[in-house]
């Protein structure tokens, strides 16, 4: 692997992780917004997560072509399927007849472990571009002489 199929990978995989973080942040955001049950006008918002797939290249192998990692993208923004958490408010604006509001079904603890775990990722993929470039840098340093 070269230097700047290094780059390539981390680059991907930097991309990757902010997408996580983009996602996560909405998450966040929305976790509070309140929907009137079963409103197919005003649907509950929900939970948004990043579906990772391998990036991969065909490379020719004695034994014909072989698959070699190119690094990581987003395949997907698939939408958590958990039912919306349902409490009763009669005096909310958006309570159904029961006095039942719905709430997305996100926990704050879980984001935020997914949003530490995206930044020491992210943090990783980091290093390792900047050991490549580093790399590189002596690389040249070393063919000057």
């Amino acid at each position: 692997m070269g230097l700047f199929e290094t780059f390539s990978i981390s680059a991907s995989g930097m991309t990757s992780e902010r997408m996580r973080l983009e996602l996560i942040a909405n998450n966040v955001a929305n976790m509070n917004t309140a929907s009137r049950p079963n409103d197919p006008n005003n649907p509950v918002y929900r939970r948004r997560m990043p579906l990772f797939a391998e990036q991969l290249r065909q490379t020719m192998a004695a034994n014909g072509l072989e698959p070699k990692g190119r690094g990581v993208k987003v395949a997907a923004i698939v939408e958590d399927t958990a039912a919306p958490r349902i409490v009763n408010d009669p005096d909310h604006p958006l309570a159904d007849e029961q006095g039942n509001v719905a709430y997305p079904n996100i926990n704050i603890v879980n984001e935020m472990v997914d949003a530490i775990t995206a930044s020491r990722s992210y943090e990783a993929n980091v290093t390792t571009l900047n050991a490549a470039k580093n790399m590189a840098l002596k690389a040249l340093e070393i063919s000057r002489g």
